[in-house]
C-alpha cells in the first residue's frame, strides 16, 4: 500500500509501473498463443548457436584465469622481445614460460632413494621414457628428434651422469648439496635431489629423485602428440620394486583442468534433478483441476528456454565459452523458479471467476515489480563483474546476466501465456492430465479414491479465489506469528550476530592465489605428483630472472651492487 506524506505520495513510480503492467498482462491474456510460440521460436532460432560451441570454448589456465595485461605478463612479453630463446643452446633457466616437458619423481620406498637398486629402477625408466615414440602420419615422432639440445645433445638428467660416472663408488661417494663440484663446474641439485638430510654440506641421504625431459618449443602440435603418448604408455611401465613413481608433463596441468569438468556433469545433475523436482512438487494439488503441475513444468522449461537462447546467442555472437560458464544454468533456474513462484502465488490471490486475461493483469499489476527489480539488482551486479581483468569472470558475467534478461523477458511473456491457457482449463473445470471435463463435486456412493482423482475445481466461496495450500497456512498461521514473539526475536538477532563474527573471522583467513592441485580431480595422477613436489622439493622455488631495463654504466660498483642484491637473495634468514 503506497504512503502519502504530505504534498507527497510514494508510490509515484511504482503506480505507473503497476498499470503499465497490468495493461500488458491483458494483452497478453487476450493474446497468449502468440506469447507462448514466439519465445519457443527464438529459442530455437538462437540455439543454433550450440552448433559453434566447441569453436568457442576457451579453457587455457592463464588465458582466462589470470590478469588480462598484468604486470607479470608484460614482463614476460619484454623478456621475450629482448632476450629471445635461442634452441641451439637451451637453458632452463632462462625459460620465461614453464616449457615443454615431461618429468617424474621417483620416491624411495625405504630411508634414502641413493641406493645402486633404487637408481638402476630410475634408469631403466629413464630408458623407457627416452625410448617413447608416437606416430604423425607416416612419420615417428622420437624422443631424440623432439628433446631440446645444449651443442647438439638432448638436455641431460645431471643426477644421472653423477651415478653413470661413479658407478658401483656412487654410494660411497660424498656429494655436497645443494652444489657438488663437477669436472670444472658446480651441478645444483636442489631441483633433482629431494627429501634431504644434511650434514653440513655433505649429503647425507635423500628421499626423492626428479628427472626432467625437456622438448623443444618450436613445433607444439608435434611434441604434443609425444607428451599423451608419455601419460598414455608411462603409467603402464611402472613395475618398480624400490621407487614409488608420480609424473607429471606441461600438458597435464590443462589436460586434467579440462577433464575435470566432465566428473562434475553428474554431481551438477544431481542438483538439477533435485531442483527441478522440488519446484513441481511444490505446485502439487490434491485437487485434480487446479493443480498446479503443468504450470510449474513449464516455469521451469521457462528457465531452460532462457539458458538456450542467451547462450545461443552469446555463441553466436562469439563469446569465449569458458568452463565457469557451465555453473550459470543452475543460478538461472534459481531466478527463474523464484519468478515461478511469485506470479503463482499472485495469480492464486485472483478471483476464479474473472475473465483469465484480467486475472493475469492483475497477477502482473502485483507481482512484476518484485520481479522486475530483482532482474535489474541482478543484471547491474553481473555486468559490473564485467569491469574484471580476468577473462574467465567477464566470460561468466556476459552469460549470466544476458540469462537473466531472457529468463525475465520468458517469465512475463511464455510463462505468463501458459497461466492464461491454464487458467482457461480450470474454467472448463478439466482434469489437469487428461483435459476432460470433471465434477465439482463428488457425486454419492463414490469412494475416496474417485474424489481424490475425478473431482475437482473447488475454490473459496466467500473470498472466489483459490483455496489456501497448507504450506501457504503454516507459514501464516503459524511461522509468522513465531517469528514475532520477543524471545525469538533476540535468539535471530544473537544468532545473526554469532554468524556475522564468523563471517568477519573468515573474511580474515582468506588467503591468495590458487593450489594446483584444485585445478584436477582428488584421484588425478597430477594431484599425486604435486604432493610429492611440495612434499620433497619445496625447499628450492622457480627461477628468478634480474632484469635492469634503465640505461646503467657498467662500472665497478655495478657489478658488486649486484652481487650484494643476489647475496641477499640467497641468503637464509638467520634466527634471532
Amino acid at each position: 500500500m503506497p504512503v502519502t506524506m504530505t504534498g507527497c505520495n510514494t508510490d509515484c513510480v511504482e503506480k505507473p509501473i503497476s498499470i503499465g503492467f497490468q495493461k500488458f498482462g491483458r494483452f497478453v491474456g487476450s493474446n497468449p498463443w502468440w506469447f507462448f510460440i514466439s519465445p519457443l521460436l527464438i529459442s530455437a532460432v538462437l540455439g543454433s548457436g550450440f552448433y559453434f560451441l566447441e569453436d568457442r570454448e576457451a579453457n587455457d589456465i592463464e588465458e582466462q584465469f589470470t590478469p588480462v595485461n598484468g604486470p607479470a605478463k608484460l614482463e614476460r612479453q619484454f623478456v621475450q622481445q629482448n632476450f629471445p630463446l635461442n634452441d641451439s643452446v637451451f637453458s632452463n633457466q632462462r625459460l620465461y614460460t614453464d616449457g615443454v616437458y615431461a618429468t617424474f619423481i621417483a620416491v624411495s620406498t625405504s630411508t634414502s632413494v641413493l641406493t645402486a637398486a633404487a637408481f638402476k629402477e630410475i634408469l631403466s625408466l629413464d630408458s623407457k621414457v627416452r625410448a617413447l615414440t608416437a606416430s604423425a602420419g607416416s612419420e615417428v615422432l622420437t624422443f631424440d628428434g623432439l628433446c631440446a639440445r645444449r651443442y647438439k645433445k638432448c638436455i641431460p638428467n645431471r643426477v644421472l651422469d653423477l651415478y653413470n660416472y661413479y658407478g658401483d663408488l656412487f654410494e660411497q661417494t660424498e656429494l655436497t648439496f645443494p652444489f657438488f663440484p663437477f669436472g670444472f663446474t658446480h651441478l645444483f641439485l636442489g631441483y633433482s635431489v629431494g627429501g634431504v638430510h644434511v650434514n653440513a654440506t655433505v649429503l647425507k641421504s635423500a628421499r626423492a629423485i626428479r628427472l626432467f625431459y625437456f622438448l623443444k618449443e618450436d613445433n607444439r602440435s608435434r611434441t604434443d602428440l609425444w607428451l599423451n603418448e608419455f601419460l598414455r604408455v608411462f603409467p603402464s611401465n611402472l613395475s618398480p620394486r624400490f621407487i614409488k613413481v608420480t609424473y607429471s608433463t606441461s600438458l597435464s596441468r590443462q589436460v586434467e583442468f579440462e577433464a575435470n569438468t566432465k566428473d562434475v556433469i553428474p554431481l551438477f545433475s544431481i542438483t538439477y534433478v533435485i531442483a527441478i523436482a522440488f519446484s513441481i512438487l511444490s505446485c502439487l494439488r490434491f485437487d485434480c483441476v487446479r493443480n498446479k503441475v503443468w504450470v510449474a513444468t513449464f516455469g521451469v522449461l521457462s528457465a531452460g528456454l532462457a539458458v538456450l537462447s542467451s547462450f545461443g546467442m552469446m555463441l553466436h555472437i562469439g563469446v569465449p565459452f569458458v568452463m565457469t560458464v557451465a555453473n550459470s544454468p543452475f543460478l538461472i533456474l534459481g531466478i527463474g523458479v523464484d519468478d515461478m513462484f511469485i506470479l503463482i502465488s499472485c495469480w492464486q490471490q485472483t478471483n476464479v471467476h474473472d475473465r483469465v486475461e484480467n486475472r493475469l493483469a492483475d497477477t502482473y499489476k502485483e507481482a512484476a515489480i518484485s520481479i522486475t527489480i530483482t532482474t535489474l539488482t541482478d543484471v547491474l551486479a553481473f555486468y559490473i563483474g564485467l569491469m574484471t581483468p580476468f577473462r574467465s569472470v567477464r566470460s561468466f558475467c556476459l552469460y549470466t546476466s544476458t540469462s537473466i534478461l531472457f529468463c525475465y523477458i520468458y517469465s512475463v511473456t511464455f510463462f505468463g501465456a501458459f497461466l492464461v491457457l491454464n487458467g482457461r482449463r480450470e474454467n472448463r473445470n478439466q482434469h489437469w492430465l487428461t483435459c476432460k471435463e470433471v465434477p465439482e463435486e463428488c457425486p454419492i456412493g463414490q469412494s475416496k479414491w474417485y474424489e481424490l482423482c475425478c473431482v475437482g475445481g473447488a475454490y473459496d466461496p466467500h473470498t472466489g479465489l483459490e483455496e489456501v495450500q497448507p504450506m501457504n497456512h503454516f507459514f501464516k498461521r503459524y511461522y509468522g506469528p513465531f517469528l514475532t514473539k520477543p524471545w525469538t526475536k533476540r535468539c535471530v538477532i544473537l544468532l545473526y550476530m554469532t554468524y556475522l563474527a564468523v563471517s568477519i573471522y573468515g573474511c580474515f583467513q582468506i588467503k591468495e592465489g590458487i593450489d594446483l592441485r584444485n585445478l584436477a580431480a582428488d584421484d588425478s595422477y597430477v594431484v599425486k605428483y604435486y604432493d610429492d613436489e611440495k612434499a620433497y622439493f619445496s625447499q628450492y622455488g622457480p627461477n628468478i630472472m634480474v632484469i635492469i631495463r634503465d640505461s646503467q654504466t657498467y662500472a665497478v660498483h655495478m657489478y658488486a651492487a649486484y652481487d650484494n642484491a643476489m647475496f641477499t637473495i640467497n641468503s637464509p634468514p638467520k634466527r634471532i
